[in-house]
């Protein structure tokens, strides 16, 4: 893998950039592998990655029903934090913002990280007390999260002139926390495709896995995709919402529901917010891209769907919320929207296990998996590797439903 340096850099730019090689193959697909990893979006190529960094093993495929960077990685808004609930929860979203933070030189590749911090306005006396208690656990492990007055607010965010004395919902304070950020998802995605390619996992887009296949034992034997049988010992799906449709072709039914989550992305405007602002009373959340863009995200369909587009109420409603904060942008025009599946377990908590099915593992009911790319893919790897959970994932195995041990996770960016 060619390292970039400002060297290459400035000898590519004079020949406009027309001289790169490839940043990753396109290599024949083979018959037999050890593991294959369903799924080239964030968690499987950073699965990929450890595996191959950490564990030495290579002879891995990473298959992509579409193009790489082009599924749920695509289909977010890039906010990544650690302010979440739970003495679970906390410790692995601590680890993967930290390995957010290195990752650009981890993967020598620009990843555009922002740590810009992300606010928390707080607009009725529950949400206060939900958030100060949420201060205190996250300072039993280490995560940053102070509160902020509204008179610090405002000056925080200036643009932020709703909400007064006499709104529906009053500015009663904020809460911030300096560890968030933001970045670049398709950095992330072409990031890590390029080192695991180097280090030889094959990357295999537009192949589609159609069924997870069984032997005699019950055990994995490999999948079906259009391009014919790919034989491997161990399976693990990184597929988002689309985890139930492939595990139920292998008998296996999860805990798990998929929702439509939708987002939407303005003109591009001058730089006038330098946070990410969340408001979950309202249940809208917002930041500027580098571009002058504004990244609005607002919360699910009420309902099970497998749809990626946009309901007119969710639209409208999120619209509203964020003009009862920010009226100044009534007259900013939105450029694109698009949904997400969301596949939510039934604590709101992830899975990253062992299952039922000797050879297939699962990494799902990611409420908002991009900030957690780094370290899932850090434990789905431990776990291919070990046959044991990794420290940071223990509380996240199947067996919690059978047992009730759930880890009930109102961490949620949108708090719904």
């Amino acid at each position: 893998m060619a390292r970039f340096s400002v060297l290459n850099l400035a000898r590519n730019a004079i020949s406009e950039h027309r001289n790169w090689a490839a940043q990753w193959r396109a290599p024949e697909l083979k018959t037999d592998y050890d593991i294959i990893l369903v799924g080239a979006g964030g968690h499987g190529l950073a699965t990929a990655w450890h595996l191959a960094r950490v564990y030495g093993l290579t002879n891995i495929a990473v298959l992509e029903a579409g193009w790489l960077g082009g599924g749920n990685i695509a289909r977010n808004t890039v906010t990544i934090r650690s302010n979440y609930m739970r003495d679970e929860s906390i410790p692995f979203y601590v680890k993967s913002v930290a390995l957010f933070d290195r990752l650009t030189k981890d993967l020598n590749f620009n990843t555009m990280h922002s740590k810009r911090g992300m606010v928390d306005v707080l607009q009725t006396w529950g949400m206060v007390r939900d958030r100060r208690r949420r201060r205190l656990t996250m300072d039993l492990h280490g995560a940053r999260y102070r509160p902020l007055s509204v008179p610090d607010l405002r000056r925080m965010v200036p643009k932020l002139t709703g909400g007064g004395p006499d709104a529906r919902l009053p500015i009663l304070g904020a809460e911030f926390h300096p560890d968030a950020a933001v970045n670049r998802h398709d950095a992330v995605a072409w990031g890590y495709a390029r080192a695991i390619d180097a280090m030889g996992v094959e990357i295999h887009q537009n192949t589609p896995v159609t069924a997870i296949t069984r032997g005699a034992d019950g055990a994995v034997t490999g999948v079906e995709t259009p391009r014919g049988f790919v034989r491997a010992g161990k399976v693990a799906l990184a597929v988002s919402g689309h985890t139930t449709t492939l595990s139920e072709t292998a008998g296996l039914r999860l805990p798990l529901r998929t929702i439509n989550l939708s987002a939407f992305v303005s003109e591009p405007l001058q730089p006038c917010i330098d946070v990410v602002v969340n408001c979950p009373d309202l249940g809208v959340y917002l930041s500027q891209s580098d571009k002058g863009e504004l990244v609005i995200g607002g919360a699910t369909d009420l309902g099970q769907s497998f749809r990626r587009d946009v309901k007119q109420h969710v639209f409208e409603d999120t619209v509203a919320a964020m003009l009862d904060l920010f009226p100044s942008f009534r007259r900013v025009k939105l450029l694109r929207q698009w949904g997400g599946h969301l596949d939510i377990a039934h604590d709101a908590s992830p899975i990253i296990s062992t299952t039922d099915v000797p050879g297939l593992f699962v990494s799902a009911g990611w409420w908002g998996g991009y900030k957690a790319i780094p370290a899932g893919g850090l434990c789905l790897a431990h776990l291919l590797a070990t046959g044991s959970p990794h420290p940071l994932a223990t509380p996240f195995g199947l067996g919690r439903f059978r047992h009730l041990e759930y880890v009930l996770e109102a961490g949620t960016t949108t708090a719904r």
